[in-house]
């Protein structure tokens, strides 16, 4: 295979046995059963095998290949999120009466039995019971429900045994800080008496300012914080530890220019140069505090086992009342402009007409409130175990969202305070439990827009304080503390804000969901996954244009120079206005900027990587290419021009009006999709000066598998050309006269009429010179000199005839009066509508438009006439049998399904990309054979009919992502994947599918998918995949999920988009590689080439003198595949992508290798084994290995052997 491989491939040699499973399908070796057991105790271990058959009783029998392989993939299933646990309890514990299954592992003896049963009886439930069954049925919505919040709090606790330890370190810490010894007095920018291995954790620009510095012990060193307050969540257990400086250290202006700051880093690298020496850290590193590079903290863990228990984090704080608070209002400056603007020594000058600094002030502020905020919070939690339970599993929520971490997020200390808020305003009371604490707390949040409407915790009447639109006015979201100075959410910006209120709408819409805990609270989020489109501004450097550009000297000035954090809410508002109706939701990525060695200099701001973007995108107006602006004689059409510049111009529309607008060149679907992209680059160059190379746009990057020419793009165009030409011919069909009995339905089954196929048909003008025409049977013969041709698909339609008296009630009889149709049906369309047809006795194959249509006469009562039979007792009796369940399948489940697709993509255009992309993955991986398309697409609609906790995917992108995600962690065994269609399956029809699933379990597919037309069965998957292609299938998409989510969320130059789309070849026996020339279907491949065979097309506008029918259906690989498989079926299974795959891989079955005795009908592939004494055959490995090769002469090119596992 042409290009780099995956991590997949590198890795995947090690995995190989996996795949060996697939022998499997040809053994009878029952599933283990002690297996099975441990797959109900580990649910989050997908277990996929089959249903376990009764063991023979046998000391000495090596366990089966199933046994080997689960044993080796299980370490592949620990999962690393804590909640996997939760999951587990929910999925699998029963319950109630957990005492009566260890009474059934330690049966009673037989004279003590009655007695047991007659104490069960008697026993009564205790007061403390019945309050708590109250209790339940009061507060919780089921008794499940409580379970589960219960041991979601008993996983994320920290334990008892824990603390005392944690405790130890804590107090071994203080003891070392308080032992620090002074030091002498200096000038502030004097650091030369700090060690050379300790740097100050502060970036010092401009480097000269005033004040002096010297090291004195703390004033006072307390554990404040989610530790002390119980509220702290593994599995990172942070400790805040607030070392108060000394007032003689300080002076009266340190809040005038980063002194204060700059007080607070050395004195932060000092501790940091004395603990470094202790043995009882494993490391010592610095850090910010949210990602604020204005605020450093200390990292310590301690040594040896405990490393990874807990991170102690050292705040370095003011003392109380040491700068008056009205310093710091949000409209106070306290950092001047002269001095920031030069690197020099300037006298300090008067506020004056300087610019607020309410950033910098806020930054301060939170030192100065620090234990009073804490006294607040523990007040409040005092006699309300429901606020600490609700404030865990609030942490939860933001942790699985991504929304805890980084500069401006929505931290644990700020939902803390918001909890505290909603006691103080009576929104929730002491009598609350944890789960009324979520759901109003998120209620609050889903209906109170904080970017327009900002709270305030404080009680005060002083009228001195800042008010709420002096906040406002400074910052984007306002949430005021207290003491009513410090706004709690000063960081944020109003897109994150607004992210968050859409989360917690969601989530309260699937809160009362029979999975909503699951969903809500245990399933995460990435952001890559949550959201349509993503763009990373890679060249972060370039953002300090930005500032200049867009004049954020001011701002740039208040936020010590960080000009990410300073550029970031500007750009998010021109995109919004830009993108407008577009996107339902703009949001970014958290800056997180990580700990360092205190050994090094704290990185500068161009070093904190790139800044993620995302569009949740809009799916009726994203891709339009008219932007309508006001009327070109309004007051705002000025404003328009000055937004969009040369883009905007004036149009007249439909309705007389003039108005400015701005249209995007785009004439596919393909181009329209990039709309989003257009414009951004659009508005990042024009207002915020970013050129084009500083943006990754990582929106449709996928798009690259689906093509296989420039002129055909990604195929959306050529399937609506398909489905056009279908519409034509089934009104045709509908008025054709001179029929026995009319058509009553005519319904498409070809992928292309439900958007699906991965490169539906193209019109197709075949080149006659590449054929040979036989005039006696009047067919076209491909030409063994020239290249194989190019293939052409038939689209299957079935025509449903009416019901008459006059059908025979044989099923024989029945076929020769199809027959008679198909025949009929194409003399019909050759008179009426000159349409070159060809009749068999099963289709009728129509050349219309350039495209193939198949043709096939149903009648409705065949299938039925097919299941009867007679017994011996002459009773006639019905059966399904393996014809009546195909028929059923092709005339009557297919063409609903497809129908029923069809409208579903209509609804969500992203769903038709999604299935190629998923189908085309699959194919790539060689495993297009084993597992059916009809079966994909069920999974992809899945997707976007049930997408809790995200929303439908409006990009073909990231509902990829999601089906990945659900190949891999989906619980196959124990859940069923139910499609709802058009919603016609109620509450109770779910149910009765889910206690309908579990109670016939063992005898159901191992993938099972309900549907409400097929509620039991599971006819898509009934024959395949087998347990062992669902095992492979698990283990490629979770590799391939890992490097496509590092790829879109990392990019660089070098990352190439494909990777995944290469399947590793090490696990192969044997390489069959073919050649080029006979590959029909070449320019599909993953690796296209960059030259390729003439396949014998003209233009499909050039006319031929003399029409004929085209040659249909014709893959010289597939027919050669056929033939392998029907000669050595049970001695390998064969894989190939049929996507222009050059290589068909061959796995041998172990099963095959075993010696077996001499039977004539065992003859075919197998020689006498010469060394036995007895009779036994064994395969002839070297002579089929020729077989191979001669059945595929003039296809096959080499045959390699990749191991030697066959030799005897």
């Amino acid at each position: 295979m042409k290009g780099k491989r995956s991590k997949v491939q590198e890795d995947d040699h090690a995995k190989n046995g996996v795949m060996s499973e697939a022998h499997e399908e040809f053994g009878d070796r029952p599933a283990s059963k002690p297996k099975a057991k441990k797959a109900l105790k580990r649910p989050s271990k997908p277990n996929i095998q089959r249903p376990a058959k009764k063991k023979k009783k046998s000391e000495n029998k090596p366990p089966s290949t199933e046994e080997m392989m689960d044993s080796l993939q299980e370490d592949d299933y620990v999962k690393n999120d804590v909640m996997s646990e939760v999951h587990k309890e929910s999925s699998d514990r029963p319950a109630s009466k957990p005492k009566a299954k260890k009474a059934a592992k330690r049966p009673l003896k037989p004279n003590t039995q009655r007695t047991a049963k007659k104490k069960s009886e008697s026993k009564t439930l205790t007061t403390e019971d019945l309050i708590r069954l109250k209790e339940t049925e009061q507060m919780y919505h089921t008794s499940l429900l409580r379970m589960q919040i219960d041991e979601l709090l008993q996983e994320v606790r920290l334990k008892d045994k824990r603390r005392k330890s944690i405790d130890d370190f804590i107090q071994q810490i203080r003891d070392l800080i308080e032992k620090i010894p002074n030091t002498l007095q200096t000038d502030l920018v004097d650091q030369s008496w700090l060690p050379k291995s300790v740097k100050v954790p502060f970036l010092q620009v401009p480097y000269q300012v005033n004040g002096k510095f010297h090291f004195l012990p703390p004033s006072s060193i307390k554990v404040v914080g989610s530790y002390l307050l119980g509220t702290c969540i593994k599995p990172e257990i942070n400790v805040d530890v607030a070392v108060t400086i000394p007032k003689e250290i300080l002076q009266a202006k340190d809040n005038v220019n980063q002194r204060y700051l700059r007080k607070r880093a050395l004195y932060l690298a000092c501790i940091a140069s004395e603990l470094a020496q202790s043995k009882i850290f494993s490391s010592v590193k610095f850090a910010y505090m949210n990602s604020n590079h204005l605020k450093p903290v200390l990292l310590l863990r301690p040594d040896g086992k405990d490393v990874k228990m807990v991170t102690v984090r050292i705040h370095v704080c003011l003392p109380p009342g040491m700068f008056k608070l009205h310093r710091f209002y949000p409209n106070k400056n306290n950092v001047r402009t002269a001095w920031y603007l030069k690197d020099e020594s300037v006298p300090d000058a008067e506020e004056g007409n300087e610019p607020p600094t309410p950033h910098y002030n806020n930054a301060i502020l939170c030192d100065l409130a620090m234990e009073q905020h804490f006294d607040h919070l523990s007040s409040s939690m005092s006699n309300f175990p429901g606020m600490k339970d609700g404030i865990s599993i609030l942490k939860v929520w933001l942790r699985q969202r991504q929304l805890d971490k980084g500069y401006g997020s929505f931290n644990g200390f700020a939902v803390s305070m918001l909890v505290a808020h909603l006691l103080s305003k009576n929104k929730i009371n002491k009598a609350m439990n944890g789960h009324q604490v979520l759901r109003n707390t998120l209620q609050f949040l889903a209906s109170t827009d904080l970017t327009a409407n900002g709270i305030t915790m404080s009680k005060s009447t002083d009228s001195s304080l800042p008010s709420i639109a002096d906040f406002h006015q400074a910052f984007e979201v306002v949430f005021v503390d207290p003491l009513g100075v410090v706004n709690l959410c000063a960081d944020m910006t109003a897109a994150k804000y607004k992210q968050i209120q859409f989360e917690a709408k969601e989530s309260l819409r699937i809160l009362d969901d029979s999975n909503g805990f699951l969903l809500a609270l245990v399933v995460p989020k990435p952001f890559v996954r949550t959201f349509d489109h993503v763009f990373h501004i890679t060249q972060v450097a370039q953002m300090q244009k930005t500032c200049q550009k867009m004049c954020l000297t001011n701002e740039l000035l208040d936020r010590g120079g960080d000009f990410v954090s300073t550029a970031l809410p500007f750009i998010l508002r021109v995109l919004k206005k830009g993108l407008n109706t577009r996107v339902v939701l703009l949001s970014h990525m958290l800056p997180q900027r990580p700990e360092w060695n205190i050994t090094e200099k704290p990185a500068n701001h161009k070093d904190i990587g790139s800044l993620s973007v995302g569009l949740m995108l809009a799916p009726d107006f994203f891709s339009s290419v008219l932007e309508k602006g006001p009327a070109a004689d309004s007051p705002e059409a000025a404003d328009f021009r000055s937004f969009w510049r040369e883009k905007s111009e004036l149009r007249r529309f439909q309705d007389a009006s003039i108005c400015e607008a701005v249209v995007w060149p785009a004439s596919s679907l393909e181009e329209k999709r990039c709309i989003p992209e257009l414009i951004i680059r659009h508005l990042l160059h024009l207002h915020a000066g970013l050129p084009e190379p500083a943006i990754n746009y990582a929106g449709n990057l996928l798009d690259c598998v689906l093509t296989k020419g420039k002129k055909t793009g990604t195929g959306e165009d050529q399937m609506v050309s398909v489905i056009q030409s279908y519409d034509d011919l089934s009104r045709k069909m509908w008025n054709l006269e001179d029929l026995p009995l009319t058509v009553t339905a005519v319904q498409g089954t070809h992928p292309a009429l439900r958007y699906t196929d991965v490169f539906p048909p193209l019109p197709v003008n075949p080149q006659w010179t590449f054929f040979k025409f036989l005039p006696e049977t009047k067919c076209l013969i491909p030409l063994l000199e020239k290249p194989t041709p190019v293939y052409v698909s038939p689209i299957k339609v079935i025509c449903h005839m009416e019901g008459s008296g006059k059908w025979p009630q044989d099923k024989d009889a029945i076929k020769r009066v199809k027959a008679a149709f198909q025949i009929r049906i194409a003399e019909l369309l050759k008179d009426q509508h000159e349409i070159l047809c060809k009749a068999t006795a099963t289709y009728t194959d129509v050349y219309k438009d350039g495209y193939v249509f198949r043709l096939q006469v149903a009648y409705h009562r065949e299938p039925q006439f097919m299941k009867e039979f007679l017994t011996p007792n002459k009773i006639l009796k019905s059966r399904d049998t393996e014809e009546s369940f195909q028929l059923e399948l092709e005339t009557i489940h297919l063409p609903h399904l497809t129908s029923t697709l069809h409208g579903l993509h209509q609804q969500l255009p992203a769903f038709g990309g999604t299935s190629r992309l998923a189908k085309r993955w699959i194919s790539a991986q060689l495993l297009a054979d084993t597992i059916s398309e009809e079966c994909v697409d069920l999974l992809v609609a899945y997707l976007f009919l049930h997408p809790a906790p995200f929303t439908a995917p409006s990009s073909s992108q990231v509902g990829f992502l999601r089906f990945l995600n659900l190949l891999a962690s989906h619980d196959w065994k124990n859940s069923p994947i139910i499609v709802n269609l058009n919603g016609d399956l109620t509450d109770a029809d779910l149910a009765e599918i889910q206690n309908d699933f579990m109670a016939a379990r063992s005898e159901l597919p191992v993938m099972f998918i309900a549907t409400p037309k097929d509620r039991k069965l599971s006819v898509w998957t009934k024959m395949k995949p087998t347990a062992q292609i669902l095992q492979r299938l698990i283990i490629l998409a979770s590799e391939s999920l890992i490097t496509l989510e590092k790829q879109l969320m990392q990019p660089s130059e070098s990352s190439d988009i494909k990777m995944i789309f290469r399947p590793p070849l090490d696990l192969y026996d044997v390489l069959i590689h073919l050649d080029c020339k006979h590959i029909p279907r070449h320019r599909e491949a993953v690796d296209p080439p960059i030259k390729s065979f003439i396949r014998g097309l003209l233009e499909v506008d050039i006319k031929n003198k003399d029409p004929r029918f085209p040659v249909v259906d014709y893959d010289p690989v597939q027919l050669y595949l056929s033939e392998l498989r029907e000669s050595y079926g049970e001695f390998a299974l064969f894989f190939y992508d049929a996507h222009g795959g050059e290589v068909i891989g061959v796995i041998w079955n172990p099963s095959s290798f075993t010696p077996q005795p001499f039977k004539t009908t065992k003859l075919n592939g197998r020689i006498v084994d010469t060394k036995s004494s007895s009779l036994l055959m064994i395969p002839n490995m070297e002579a089929m290995l020729e077989d191979f090769k001669i059945l595929g002469e003039g296809l096959v090119k080499s045959i390699e052997c990749q191991s030697e596992r066959w030799n005897i």
